[in-house]
This record gives structure tokens, C-alpha cells and sequence, in this order.
């Protein structure tokens, strides 16, 4: 599903219909505790400098990535989605240091601020895969204004997500796929607006998670919620949407200006 760009990676919101974790999506969760630190991954300096050098001077509007070509000379789609997941990963862990730190509390502070003006009744955050946007400096200032906040929780595969109402600071523990739940698991019903890690997103808003499709199918049932990408401006890139997937409404990045 192409057609016109939504969500330019400057400008980034698109006309938003009205509004009415990871593990999820095949990835690997830090320890539980507390959301992993910001640069905590080993990279390759040579490889952080120039991702860091190129961050630095980068305009605000970001040029995609393309899709590398797929392995096999058919060009394969699903080959191609591999190959662009692996390029993407290795952009992100790219990003390490202050320099990544910077760029999640610009991401954070978009976030309070919308926040602070929709004040949703509850939001869905997210337990940070190492290498995301870790926001959980963010996560303390929404929850010390009264925001109430939520986790996602895998409660069977190949289903949508299930929510767990969280406070920052709560005792977690892991589940049986690997993923950081609270200890005390209170489920609640899907919360209106959720934040959604992105491993890559494109023009028409469209995110490339890592796969599982956990996501995909919690944002198919109506009535759709209000959806914040989160990411980093280097992983805008060039795909092609499943039809099954769902644009997002906004995807939040350090270079976009959400206010």
C-alpha cells in the first residue's frame, strides 16, 4: 500500500484520523531492572564516529535509506525486508554515547509535550530493545504529572498485543519469552494511544518492525488507536507496505519538532 508521502521526516504528522513490547516483535530485551541505559551496546568506533559526524550535520529533512537488493536475483521481497532489517540494526547500534543520549531526550521531550496537550487516559510505552530510543527519563516525568501508563505483554503467539498497567519504578520480572513485564501483571484493555518503537518507518508512515507482526495485528482491530512512531531519523527508509499493515499517525524522531 503506497501513494502519497504522510509523514515527512521533518514535518512528520499526517492528517491524523481521530484517536476514538520487545520481545513483541522478535527482538532482544536488556535485563530487567530498569530500561537499558542509552549507549550501553559495544559498536565498532570508526563505524560510531562517521554515523555520529553524519547525525551531527544532517539536515532536518532525512534521506531514506533504500532497501538493500535481496540476495537471490528474483529480488525477493521477504529477502529484502531481511537484508533491510539487518541494515537498520546495524544504523542504530551505530548510535551510541551522549550522542544517542541527545537524541532521546529531544525524542522524550516531543513526547511530553504532546502528552501534556492530548492527555490521553492512558498510554502505551514501551520496555526499550537495546539500541532504541530509550525514554525512561521521559517515562518518570509523565508518570510524576498523573499520566497513566501501560506495557505490552505477549500473551500467546501469533495474537495482538495484551497490556499491563505499569509505574515507572515497579518491580519486573521476565516472562516466558524473555520480555520485561511488572511483577504484579494488571492487565488492562488497549490504551487509546500508544508509542510504537520503530526499527524503520517510510514516507506514507508505514513502520518495519522486526517481524513477528505483534503490532501489525494489535493496530488491525478497531476502534484504531492514536499511534506515536518512535525512532531515529537515520532509520526512515525506502519499503514497501504489506497489506495488512497500518500507517501510524506521527512518527516522533530527534530531528522532528512535535509541540
Amino acid at each position: 500500500m503506497t501513494g502519497k508521502s504522510r509523514i515527512p521526516c521533518a514535518s512528520i504528522a499526517r492528517p491524523a484520523h481521530k484517536p476514538a513490547v520487545t520481545g513483541p516483535d522478535g527482538g532482544e530485551r536488556p535485563a530487567v531492572g530498569a530500561p537499558a541505559a542509552s549507549g550501553e551496546q559495544a559498536c565498532d568506533p570508526a563505524r560510531e564516529a562517521t554515523c555520529a559526524a553524519a547525525q551531527k550535520d544532517a539536515p532536518k529533512q532525512q534521506t531514506a535509506v533504500a532497501a538493500p537488493a535481496a540476495d537471490d536475483a528474483g529480488g525477493d521481497a521477504k529477502a529484502a525486508k531481511t537484508a533491510l532489517r539487518r541494515h537498520l540494526k546495524a544504523e542504530r547500534a551505530s548510535l551510541d554515547g551522549a550522542g544517542k543520549r541527545e537524541r532521546d531526550r529531544r525524542i522524550g521531550d516531543q513526547v511530553l509535550a504532546w502528552w501534556r496537550r492530548t492527555r490521553p487516559p492512558l498510554l502505551a510505552v514501551y520496555w526499550p530493545l537495546s539500541g532504541e530510543p530509550d525514554l525512561s527519563e521521559t517515562y518518570a516525568r509523565l508518570a510524576q504529572e498523573g499520566a497513566a501508563l501501560a506495557l505490552p505483554v505477549v500473551l500467546k503467539r501469533h495474537a495482538a498485543l495484551a497490556f499491563a498497567a505499569w509505574t515507572p519504578g515497579e518491580a519486573m520480572e521476565v516472562d516466558t519469552m524473555g520480555i520485561a513485564v511488572p511483577a504484579g501483571l494488571r492487565t488492562v484493555a488497549r490504551p487509546p494511544a500508544l508509542l510504537v518503537p520503530c526499527l524503520g518507518f517510510n514516507e506514507q508512515g508505514y513502520r518495519l518492525g522486526y517481524g513477528g507482526g505483534f503490532y501489525d495485528r494489535t493496530l488491525a482491530a478497531p476502534p484504531h488507536p492514536f499511534t506515536l512512531g518512535i525512532a531515529y531519523a537515520c532509520q526512515q527508509a525506502q519499503f514497501a507496505a504489506d497489506e495488512h499493515d497500518v500507517p501510524l499517525d506521527t512518527v516522533i524522531t530527534e530531528h522532528t519538532e512535535l509541540v
